[in-house]
């Protein structure tokens, strides 16, 4: 299906003022430990600004990780809905086949709505000890493990919670998260393209691996700004999202002291509780902020470590720019606000698209630097080769597979396969060159360098991904099917 584009306004009409985005972009573009890859703001349910910084374009899905919970939230709300859910029934319910498995008490006690606000009673994390314990059923694997705290009591951010709250609407549906919600939520939303990766039970896995572009997310956002209404008609059941974003549970100190960061002020049902609002929330800065007070939503997809960071400009910059009434006599400033979010763009790799001394590049192969690169561990070697229409290509060798990175003059070069990604590369002088591979839909940026001097490389990740994927892996799962032959890691 064809998507309605979000109605669209300029920024004054929505009393939206163009220069505290200008200045939330200029804070954004000078820290250094910040990548920003796409913003979408919407006021009043109109779309005010929204931009993309080459080469991450729109229409490409993103992966979400963690954000992905609040997707998996809305299904079970979805599901309690329809009657085929309780979220005060124990979980080990929904599985009767592990009813002689599961003896402990305290994973008896464990109900929906306590995987549902992370509040199993464990104190950490437990994903590594549901997949080891059972590889072909983690919710068995999980439920084995014993909480050190009655349920309800303790806030652990736990991946087997989410897991098995995704596994609950799949085993009472029949169906997949991304089968149950699109004709119920992406549909009617106008969500387009979305890819879930599953495990090797074939669940899709709910707690990280939902590949969807910004759009979908700041839909999401508007539907739960709006209560769970969509153009007048009811798609989430009446309560749910009052429900879904209040605290749970405390993630910090005592809730509702002033001065507490935004990961410490509770937790609702796969929904963090914010300074102002509250919000979905994925690794390295995937961000869908519903903010009640102001009338607005901002969906953002990033790659950073200083989450925090970004939240704090937000709440500096953009919270003051949302005024009470429309604005008057700002087309100007309008206009050129959408002119700067329409020429948004990365930095290539530095240096001369071609270095002096060409004849000395051409087919050098180079090992890792010390022997091991501690980045991607499978890299063993890297070969730059020219081609004839006056491009190169840096051919890494992992696990004995190559991925070809080229690239071509100054910018950034697409290629679709094996994985979507941009490159680009310079020689910051004769025997130094430096590549850079974006991974379209994900929120990571390999930076490769290579020494002529003594023909070593090193690899570095602006962002270490999560799961352990081969380079050709990082990209949405192929197919309808999501599928992954590897283990899920942690999904923040």
């Amino acid at each position: 299906m064809t998507a309605r584009p979000l109605p669209a306004s300029d920024p004054a009409a929505q009393g939206v003022d163009a220069s505290g985005v200008h200045a939330f972009l200029d804070a954004l573009e000078a820290a250094p430990g910040i990548e920003p890859h796409s913003l979408m703001i919407l006021r009043h349910g109109h779309l005010v600004a929204s931009g993309w910084w080459a080469p991450y374009t729109a229409p490409r899905p993103h992966l979400l990780y963690s954000l992905s919970k609040s997707f998996t939230a809305t299904a079970a709300a979805l599901a309690e809905g329809e009657g085929l859910i309780d979220f005060d029934a124990p979980v080990v319910s929904y599985f009767p086949e592990f009813e002689a498995d599961i003896t402990d008490p305290r994973s008896r006690a464990i109900l929906v709505r306590h995987v549902a606000s992370m509040a199993s009673g464990h104190e950490s994390e437990m994903i590594d000890a549901a997949y080891g314990t059972d590889r072909a059923e983690p919710v068995r694997g999980f439920l084995l493990q014993p909480p050190e705290r009655d349920p309800g009591t303790v806030f652990a951010y736990n991946q087997p919670c989410t897991y098995t709250l995704g596994a609950i609407v799949q085993r009472v549906t029949g169906q997949t998260l991304t089968g149950y919600l699109r004709p119920r939520l992406f549909d009617p939303l106008g969500i387009g393209e979305t890819v879930w990766q599953r495990d090797r039970t074939g669940r899709e896995i709910g707690f990280s691996g939902l590949h969807a572009a910004t759009d979908a997310v700041a839909r999401l956002g508007l539907l739960y700004l709006n209560d769970g209404v969509w153009q007048g008609e009811r798609l989430l059941p009446e309560g749910w999202v009052a429900r879904a974003s209040r605290p749970h549970i405390a993630t910090g100190g005592a809730m509702g002291e002033g001065d507490r960061q935004d990961w410490d002020r509770g937790y609702g049902h796969q929904f963090w509780i914010s300074r102002h609002g509250f919000r979905g929330d994925g690794a390295y800065g995937q961000f869908c902020l519903v903010l009640p007070e102001h009338d607005a939503v901002i969906a953002v997809t990033t790659a950073t470590e200083r989450m925090q960071e970004y939240l704090d400009l937000v709440w500096r910059h953009l919270l003051p720019a949302f005024r009470p009434a429309p604005l008057t006599g700002r087309r100007s400033e309008d206009a050129a606000l959408r002119e700067r979010l329409g020429r948004l763009a990365l930095p290539p790799a530095g240096g001369s698209p071609v270095p002096e001394g060409a004849g000395d590049w051409p087919g050098a192969v180079f090992t890792p630097r010390g022997g091991f690169c501690a980045d991607q561990p499978k890299l063993t070697a890297a070969e730059v080769a020219r081609d004839a229409g006056g491009g190169w290509t840096l051919r890494l060798t992992e696990d004995g597979e190559p991925f070809d990175a080229r690239f071509e003059g100054p910018g950034w070069t697409v290629t679709e396969e094996p994985a979507p990604a941009a490159v680009s590369g310079g020689w910051t002088d004769d025997g130094t060159l430096t590549v850079d591979v974006v991974f379209l839909q994900t929120p990571h940026r390999l930076s490769v360098a290579c020494s002529l001097t003594d023909r070593t490389f090193t690899a570095r990740w602006l962002t270490r991904p999560l799961h352990a994927w081969p380079l050709s892996g990082l990209r949405a799962p192929r197919g309808s099917a999501g599928a992954r032959p590897e283990r899920p890691e942690e999904g923040a």
